[in-house]
């Protein structure tokens, strides 16, 4: 198994990059969060990888973080969905952005990663459930993940606030708050911002 790999970063074409290590050229598909942040063309580069082989190929997959690629390793080993896909979802995502989905339950973020139905996402929250994005808090979120949060969360996402802006007025609501109470102390935040 290749782990990682050191070398001079010769091409760049999305999502695929060619990594001449000591004279042998690997090419390495990765993730555009990881693309976004290479350095330029003929200048060292390192990457942790994971090979998948396959029946008709050995394709080897590089991220810039061990977070990615450990939420890769948890998002293949869900049935129905291939390396190509989890790809697309980190491409789509960051791990924060996916683990606060999973947490807070909300399908319809993921399905705005193309290739993810409303199904298939569905199966991702209920697969990642309890592997990934346990507490919101250790994501970058807002409050304690809870029924509460999450329905003053969702509100504030079909009244048209952006994820951003919802999860900064969520972090204005008392923990204990009802749903409505919570609702009006978000939006009474969000007018003041």
């Amino acid at each position: 198994m290749i782990g990682r790999l050191s070398g001079i970063l010769l091409e760049k074409n999305p999502p695929q990059l060619l990594v001449d290590c000591n004279g042998v050229g690997y090419e390495v598909n990765v993730p555009m969060s990881t693309f976004y942040n290479l350095p330029g063309l003929n200048e060292k580069v390192a990457l942790l990888t994971h090979l998948v082989v396959r029946e008709d190929a050995h394709i080897l997959f590089g991220f810039g973080t061990s977070e990615e690629r450990n939420t890769f390793k948890e998002l293949i080993k869900i049935s129905g969905i291939g390396a190509r896909t989890a790809l697309s979802i980190l491409s789509g995502m960051s791990v924060a952005d996916l683990a606060q989905a999973v947490t807070l339950q909300e399908a319809g973020r993921l399905t705005k990663v193309p290739g993810i139905g409303k199904k298939t996402a569905e199966r991702l929250l209920l697969e990642l459930k309890g592997k990934l994005g346990a507490d919101i808090g250790a994501t970058g979120g807002a409050a304690a993940a809870s029924d509460t949060s999450s329905d003053v969360l969702n509100a504030l996402l079909a009244l048209g606030y952006s994820d951003k802006e919802a999860l900064l007025a969520l972090k204005q609501v008392p923990a204990g708050s009802s749903v409505s109470d919570g609702i009006k102390l978000a939006l009474k935040a969000l007018s003041k911002a």
